[in-house]
């Protein structure tokens, strides 16, 4: 997916777009950028706080509109115990490029999908090369056995080491493989944006 200048963007939308954002001086810089433009500019609409949310969650899970649309009508359609913007959350933390970002597999969702697309993880043994294949409580996301010596892989102890483990994953660090133990909440996995938000501006 193309994003465009992504210093610009994180700057618009916020540091945790990009991995590569996340930096003190970046963070000083995007501060001093804000306080200038609200100087300049009057009261933002309603409207244009729920479309900056909706930017900011779907490029950070780092999907086109459409995909992410589709997403959003599964959550308002689903017949589902949890609140629309709890089903959502759910259903975006649970995409496979995800799920292998969190596990520390890769430095950043994109180089989760990239991982994904050159067939170096496996489902339930299965290669997989759908970033977006969704995944469910029980299954195995694993490191194909070829691709353990891979060099994307380099570094991942030390990374898996920093890494805090979200409660609803688990790791077998000498299998290189691990699992689904329990769906994602919104509080269990760090939600990317204002999801109630995102779902006012595609219902309106």
């Amino acid at each position: 997916m193309k994003t465009g200048p992504r210093y610009k963007i994180a700057k618009r939308l916020g540091v945790t777009v990009f991995e590569k954002a996340q930096t003190q001086k970046f963070a000083v810089s995007a501060e001093r950028t804000a306080k200038n433009k609200k100087r300049g500019r009057g009261r933002q609409s309603e409207y244009g706080k729920q479309m900056l949310e909706k930017q900011k969650v779907r490029i950070t899970y780092g999907m086109p509109e459409r995909q992410f649309h589709n997403y959003v009508h599964k959550a308002l359609s689903t017949v589902h115990s949890a609140k629309p913007s709890e089903r959502l959350h759910e259903l975006l933390e649970l995409r496979l490029d995800n799920v292998v970002w969190r596990l520390g597999l890769a430095k950043t969702r994109r180089g989760a999908r990239q991982m994904v697309a050159h067939g170096h993880v496996t489902v339930d043994g299965k290669k997989s090369r759908v970033p977006s294949q969704a995944i469910n409580v029980g299954d195995v996301i694993a490191v194909r056995e070829g691709s353990k010596e891979h060099g994307v892989l380099t570094g991942f102890a030390d990374r898996f080491a920093e890494r805090t483990l979200p409660s609803w994953l688990k790791w077998d660090p000498k299998k290189m493989e691990g699992s689904v133990v329990e769906r994602p909440t919104m509080a269990s996995a760090d939600v990317a944006g204002d999801l109630v938000a995102v779902l006012s501006f595609y219902t309106r």
